[in-house]
């Protein structure tokens, strides 16, 4: 899901494989899919077919004695949940790195360097086919990838829990390269497993109550996501502990990283190990059809990918939704770490996600209804301009932020401005987010569902992360500073900033980039609104058959 927010620096993560996997965005589509497999497949259905013939004198009798729902599949939904609650953490956990970077004032072009983490999840198309097509089929098609990458992000975590502090507290300051290296591999294993989770979810439930794969996922991966990012901030926050947690204050948190890391690597070797040992993947319920899964070639899969991508209407809306985001890079990427570098705590920023979770549930299911008709990107384009002064907003806040400052920290109605902040700029995310999804899944070819909708969801993430790091990247260049107290000294590097210092003066900033990139970034997309939104909202008005794949017909 797309969580662009400065409050978590949440990455955007699509549930779509070309495994089939699905999400709740890809309910409707996931059901055309498994009709048109469920067609093809002739022995199953002969098969079928005389099971019904022979146990008709019971059909009477499960009818009365049904069980109910999913209870008799409690064991396999709990262990999906818990599967996405491991994934979320390295998730997490990599989200608070940049406010913990922030803290210790490293550059913006150092934090956009550390924003390649969040590229994985946009990216896992590229090897979502081979990880569906090359396994050992005695060890099991999804645990083949699913126990080794849960052992690398166990050891990797251990690895980290031994370094983290001397890469954060160098002499030179943290070593961002280093940092960035060990998160982008966790961040790609927790790419690469959820493939093989997604997949597996589709095998583990039966059809009757795969529906529940998609909830598991969204459930799991936001209490993952939150356990490593919001809990743990809180919990390392010396600030935070000795006011809510302690009767005697401490000058440390309850737990540090490397600890938070330790324990968790241990958790994921040990669960990892019972789940190879005890969790056979192809177990056949007692009379539940299991669902069919995608088995196409890696080189098929990726020939389908190119024919989707060459279709005119495909590659429009691509490049629309690679530069749609321009616009909102600056609010997204920067505000977050920029309130933090004017003196708000980072868990307080972290904790003030959490009143926001009900209201996260409740939109798409409010934002649905608008979105079920015929031309759902009517409510992409109607949010648009209300994002972008949000934006604005979020730009007001910023400045607003030091004046505001007490003694004693921030007042509380700072923090209840920051809320209403956030809160109405969820309302014109999840309106975009919503009206996307359900644009892909009306247009996505039911007969390679699966890969299509990927391709999509991974284009519309990719849309917002490259634009995030162009904005990190950019403030320091945007940005003016000016040496005073030492006269024909400068600041415009680093070496200059020194020998400002050194001749007594203070480099004191003129003009802030993130000012400059705010009013920038809502220019360029006022510019995309007036020209190209209009476009993508014509890209509706297409047939179907103009959505379609030829190859596939």
């Amino acid at each position: 899901m797309e969580h662009s927010d400065f409050m978590t620096h949440k990455n955007g993560r699509q549930r779509k494989t070309a495994g089939g996997a699905f999400s709740p965005e890809g309910m409707t589509d996931m059901t055309d899919m498994d009709r048109v497999e469920m067609s093809s497949s002739d022995p199953e259905l002969e098969e079928e077919a005389e099971g019904l013939i022979r146990g008709s004198d019971s059909e009477r009798r499960r009818h009365r004695v049904r069980p109910a729902g999913v209870r008799g599949e409690l064991g396999n939904v709990l262990l999906l949940l818990f599967l996405y609650v491991l994934q979320g953490i390295p998730l997490g956990l990599a989200g608070s790195i940049p406010l913990i970077l922030q803290s210790k004032s490293v550059s913006y072009k150092d934090q956009a360097f550390f924003s390649f983490v969040f590229w994985p999840f946009s990216l896992k198309l590229l090897w979502a086919p081979l990880v569906d097509a090359l396994y050992f089929s005695r060890f099991g098609r999804r645990k083949s990838w699913l126990v080794p990458t849960q052992y690398l992000l166990g050891l990797f975590m251990l690895y980290l829990s031994v370094t983290v502090n001397s890469l954060l507290q160098s002499e030179g300051g943290p070593k961002v390269v280093t940092l960035t290296a060990v998160f982008f591999m966790l961040a790609f294993l927790a790419a690469t497993q959820d493939i093989a989770v997604d997949g597996w979810a589709l095998t583990m439930l039966s059809r009757e109550n795969v529906g529940y794969a998609s909830t598991c996922n969204s459930v799991g991966q936001t209490a993952g996501y939150f356990l490593g990012n919001v809990l743990f901030l809180a919990l390392e926050s010396a600030d935070f502990c000795n006011k809510y947690l302690r009767t005697e204050p401490q000058d440390t948190g309850i737990v540090t990283l490397s600890d938070f890391l330790f324990f968790w690597g241990i958790v994921f070797l040990v669960s990892t190990t019972l789940v190879a040992i005890m969790k056979k993947e192809n177990e056949q319920g007692k009379g539940k059809k299991r669902v069919q899964e995608e088995t196409q070639g890696v080189m098929a899969t990726y020939k389908l990918l190119f024919n989707i991508i060459k279709m005119p209407t495909v590659f429009t809306f691509c490049a629309l939704l690679l530069t749609a985001k321009i616009g909102f890079s600056a609010a997204d990427a920067v505000t977050g770490l920029k309130l933090v570098e004017a003196g708000v705590p980072k868990e307080q920023l972290a904790l003030l996600a959490v009143p926001m979770v009900p209201l996260q549930i409740l939109l798409p299911v409010i934002i649905s209804k608008y979105t079920a008709g015929p031309r759902p990107l009517d409510v992409f384009y109607k949010a648009f301009p209300f994002r972008l002064l949000i934006g604005l907003g979020y730009a007001l806040l910023v400045w607003l932020t030091p004046s505001l400052k007490q003694d004693g920290g921030f007042p509380v109605y700072y923090y209840g401005i920051v809320l209403i902040s956030y809160a109405l700029h969820q309302v014109a995310l999840y309106s975009m987010y919503v009206a996307c999804m359900a644009f892909h899944a009306k247009v996505s070819d039911p007969l390679i569902g699966g890969t299509y909708m990927t391709l999509l969801n991974t284009v519309t993430n990719l849309g917002g992360n490259w634009p995030s790091t162009l904005a990190l990247w950019m403030v320091d260049p945007l940005t003016s500073k000016e040496c005073q107290g030492a006269a024909g000294q400068s600041c415009g590097s680093p070496e200059e900033a020194g020998l400002c210092v050194k001749e007594g003066g203070a480099c004191v900033t003129t003009l802030d980039g993130y000012y400059v990139e705010s009013v920038v970034c809502v220019v360029i997309g006022l510019a995309w609104w007036v020209w190209l939104g209009k476009k993508m909202r014509r890209l509706q008005e297409h047939s179907p058959a103009a959505w379609r794949c030829r190859s596939n017909h």
